[in-house]
């Protein structure tokens, strides 16, 4: 059996999203895929059983990546609202830093493929986030309602003012970033 080679692998997930980005997810072929990640065809199966595992694996990769950055330096001392502008500002800096992985994941979680996806694993990267949820929820400042309902509302917001094609004139500056976190708080607390 081969070993895994890392850049390989690196090189595998860039090349889905950008292909999945250009042409989408039925053009985007194994041959296609491996081709712009200079990897033979044969190489995708070294480490992948098949397409649809590629793109789900991207799909999973992409949201660790997007938790860690997002709860780096996490601390769950701080009042919730605190940790909650943190989270959102990472999660601005996150979309704009790679963009193209934002962009990859809307597409991905509104596709038929979404469900090749273990829901339980993408959980774990979001318990200190749900947590804090909860927390406000106990402590009567957040509004008590469903995860997926302020959800919604924290991070949609952000996907859509991160989305240079539906936001064309929107500048992602601090004093932008932080009015909107303000109108999502104030969606969400009571």
């Amino acid at each position: 059996m081969r070993t895994k080679d890392d850049k390989k692998i690196a090189a595998l997930l860039e090349a889905t999203v950008k292909l999945v980005n250009e042409i989408g997810f039925a053009s985007s072929s194994v041959s296609k895929i491996a081709k712009e990640a200079k990897v033979s065809p044969a190489t995708i199966y070294v480490y992948y059983e098949n397409k649809e595992e590629l793109l789900a694996s991207t799909y999973v990769e992409i949201k660790r990546n997007l938790s860690t950055f997002v709860l780096q330096n996490f601390d769950d001392t701080l009042p919730v609202r605190d940790i909650l502008q943190k989270i959102w500002f990472n999660i601005f800096r996150f979309a704009l830093k790679c963009p193209d992985y934002i962009r990859y994941t809307d597409q991905f979680s509104n596709s038929p493929y979404s469900s090749l996806v273990d829901r339980e694993e993408l959980e774990q990267y979001t318990k200190p986030f749900f947590k804090v949820l909860k927390r406000g929820i106990e402590q009567k400042i957040i509004k008590n309602v469903s995860s997926d309902i302020l959800s919604a509302f924290i991070y949609y917001p952000i996907a859509f003012l991160s989305n240079k094609n539906m936001c064309k004139n929107f500048e992602l500056t601090e004093e932008n970033i932080e009015t909107a976190f303000t109108l999502a708080w104030d969606a969400i607390k009571l």
